[in-house]
């Protein structure tokens, strides 16, 4: 069985989302640490690519301050090393092919076998490409994350029979005034996901607030959260383990209330 699947086998699962080096990997490994001890059931790392397509100004701010501040792929890879000594909640990588093609393909999915990565995440992969990868994925047991948008309409079936480890539901939510018309279009999304897998579906993207996650988590079996993690780093700095503890014990509440 897929370690990813264990995550969401105790309730909804929360997915804090950190950028690995923001603003430096000490600081890194404190937050998953904080994370992890205050209820996150699985920890999305973002490995710093210098055009990260899919995201918005927060997110990429922090890539620019983690490469400015030297952090390497292979210094990464150490930090994971570091936090398995102790911690063994499902993690996986969020990065670009190009950061995967410039380290070496198979070098780097080995890499995250023998780190104890398990699971990848390739936004600007498409779903129709991803043959580049999914052998050496298969090879090495890392799960190769698919991630579904309300764009991909009549693929969405044909994405989740393939899908492993869990499936990553883009969602934006827009103001308050558009949220409930997302959330329908939300919910017939996940209906043809069920009809197609078992594997897990967690909702990311634009989720900044308890009342938001519990909203997203209700509908599907998680709730993924990076720009409002990102910005209490950005606004901490070397002082944001803490408060994003307190963060995501907060988000992990709302989760548990979920009947």
């Amino acid at each position: 069985m897929s370690k990813i699947k264990a995550a969401f086998e105790n309730g909804k699962a929360f997915i804090p989302f950190i950028t690995c080096g923001d603003p430096d990997l000490e600081t890194t490994e404190k937050t998953v640490r904080a994370a992890v001890e205050n209820g996150a059931d699985l920890i999305e790392l973002g490995i710093p690519f210098s055009d990260p397509t899919a995201e918005g100004p927060v997110i990429q701010s922090a890539n620019i301050r983690a490469l400015a501040g030297g952090v390497t792929t292979d210094k990464i890879f150490e930090l994971v090393k570091r936090l398995r000594k102790d911690i063994s909640i499902p993690m996986v990588f969020m990065t670009y092919a190009n950061v995967v093609f410039s380290y070496g393909a198979e070098k780097f999915i080995s890499a995250c076998d023998k780190t104890g990565i398990d699971g990848l995440i390739l936004p600007d992969v498409p779903f129709e490409e991803k043959e580049e990868f999914l052998p050496l994925c298969h090879k090495y047991g890392v799960d190769l994350i698919s991630l579904i948008a309300p764009t991909s309409a009549d693929r969405i079936g044909m994405i989740s029979k393939e899908a492993e480890g869990f499936i990553y539901l883009v969602s934006s939510l827009g103001v308050t005034g558009t949220r409930s018309e997302i959330t329908t279009d939300l919910g017939a999304i996940i209906s043809v996901i069920r009809q197609n897998t078992d594997v897990p579906c967690a909702i990311g993207f634009g989720i900044a607030t308890p009342e938001q996650a519990k909203q997203m988590a209700a509908l599907s079996d998680g709730a993924i959260v990076g720009s409002a993690i990102i910005k209490i780093i950005e606004k901490y700095g070397k002082n944001a383990p803490d408060h994003v503890g307190a963060y995501v014990r907060s988000i992990k509440e709302a989760l548990r209330s979920i009947t």
